[in-house]
């Protein structure tokens, strides 16, 4: 793990690093956060976010990438019962309004929501709640997590590093 000046940053150097990580991050989810995965394409959201829906759903062994379904939706148990994570690709969304008809309000309001491409979503999400984490490529299979949270992150923030 590397500090920087503005975020914490964790160095991911390989597939198991990233998804223990992404287990790290389910342990400590709580009902109405959201989860901004940013990087370019190829970059590992979609992996990061299989880790994090398997930490939350073990039984979950098929997880899909939501780029041609928009939206994907699980039964997850948090630490204060059952709930539902949405996984959400807004990549192929024209307007930002487009992210209404996926739901994205009902999902805000009550589940966990992990969003792939959260530029197109930014103005809706709840500043209080967010975990924003940034992927790199550093090398092959290496990568580097940028990490910044909300208010209500700022206690959780050290259960990841």
């Amino acid at each position: 793990m590397i500090k920087s000046d503005s975020a914490p940053v964790i160095d991911l150097p390989d597939l198991a690093a990233t998804n223990a990580f992404g287990r790290r991050v389910a342990k400590v989810l709580q009902r109405g956060d959201v989860v901004a995965l940013k990087g370019g394409l190829g970059v590992g959201k979609t992996t990061l976010a299989r880790a994090i829906v398997a930490g939350l759903s073990p039984e979950s062994e098929d997880v899909p990438s939501p780029t041609f379904t928009l939206v994907q939706t699980y039964p997850v148990t948090l630490g204060s019962g059952p709930a539902d994570l949405w996984h959400f690709d807004l990549y192929r969304l024209d307007r930002p309004d487009q992210v209404y008809e996926l739901g994205i309000e009902e999902a805000l309001a009550d589940a966990v929501s992990l969003i792939e491409w959260p530029e197109l979503a930014a103005g809706l999400l709840p500043k209080e709640n967010l975990l924003t984490i940034e992927l790199q490529i550093t090398h092959g299979e290496a990568r580097r997590a940028l990490i910044e949270g909300g208010a209500s992150w700022r206690s959780r923030l050290a259960e990841l590093l």
